[in-house]
């Protein structure tokens, strides 16, 4: 008797396979973004980590397709 994943399990997995994928990525998306470090004891504010996500969030369209395109 095999044991079939559940919806829920199967869920869970591409959840972890997506994450990955983001942390494998995450240096060539930080450079496609471009966005530099703050100053040390500085932060940043609400607006400005919202910009830097929205930054992040394009960036790693753009190196999901870099990938893409290398592999085939």
């Amino acid at each position: 008797m095999s044991q079939e994943p559940t919806g829920a399990s199967q869920a869970q997995s591409l959840q972890q396979q997506r994450m990955r994928e983001f942390l494998q990525m995450l240096p060539l998306t930080t450079e496609i973004a471009g966005l530099p470090p703050s100053a040390q004891g500085a932060y940043f504010s609400e607006g400005q980590m919202e910009n830097r996500a929205i930054a992040m969030k394009a960036a790693f369209k753009i190196a999901k397709q870099i990938m893409k395109d290398i592999a085939g």
